[in-house]
């Protein structure tokens, strides 16, 4: 062991199971994994698990609010890349689509997130992360005049709204045109967004 300090083999431990848990939900879904499967492909004990997490889900919620965050960060690098405002809320929002028909990505954040987690817990995790800075960006562009003057919650709703559903679809559609085809629809109807 060394010098290792048993907050860093604890860490050290809660990032091989979220790292497991991750593999195998991605590849096999929540519903066909166990947490013995979990438990050896992380190479630890059951109680090991216990000690992190309250069970199965409590380790998928952990692991959803990861991937969230990776989305996020995604959305983030590709609007902070631009300088203008405008810009930045499409590039952020084409990255979404991108970064969303990741397979692994799709799983667990789209299809099993709201399925284990429940519809409500799943858009409240949601809004807290990409729907919280969408809602920011969309303020920032009414404040600016880009945006005609309006109520942004709802613009907020139906933007990510529609970003989840289109995220799903091209789940389960997989043409090798459907991600151009996507991103020039959402082109067009954030195009529309902006004052002339």
């Amino acid at each position: 062991m060394g010098n290792t300090t048993r907050a860093e083999q604890r860490e050290r431990t809660r990032r091989a199971l979220l790292g497991a848990a991750r593999a195998l939900f991605a590849a096999e879904g929540y519903g066909a994994v166990g947490l013995a499967e979990i438990v050896k492909a992380a190479e630890v004990t059951k109680g090991a698990l216990y000690h992190h997490f309250d069970g199965k889900a409590d380790l998928f919620r952990a692991v959803l609010a990861e991937v969230q965050d990776e989305v996020g960060q995604r959305v983030s690098s590709a609007a902070d890349a631009r300088e203008d405002p405008w810009e930045q809320l499409t590039a952020g929002c084409q990255e979404f689509i991108t970064a969303a028909t990741d397979p692994d990505i799709q799983r667990i954040m789209l299809i099993d997130g709201p399925a284990v987690l429940g519809w409500n817990e799943w858009r409240g995790m949601d809004e807290a992360s990409s729907a919280h800075h969408l809602a920011e960006a969309l303020t920032d562009l009414v404040e600016r005049g880009v945006i005609a003057r309006q109520p942004v919650a709802p613009l907020a709703h139906l933007l990510s709204g529609a970003m989840n559903e289109a995220a799903l679809w091209l789940a389960s559609s997989g043409g090798p045109g459907e991600l151009a085809d996507t991103r020039a629809a959402l082109s067009g109807i954030l195009d529309a967004l902006r004052t002339r």
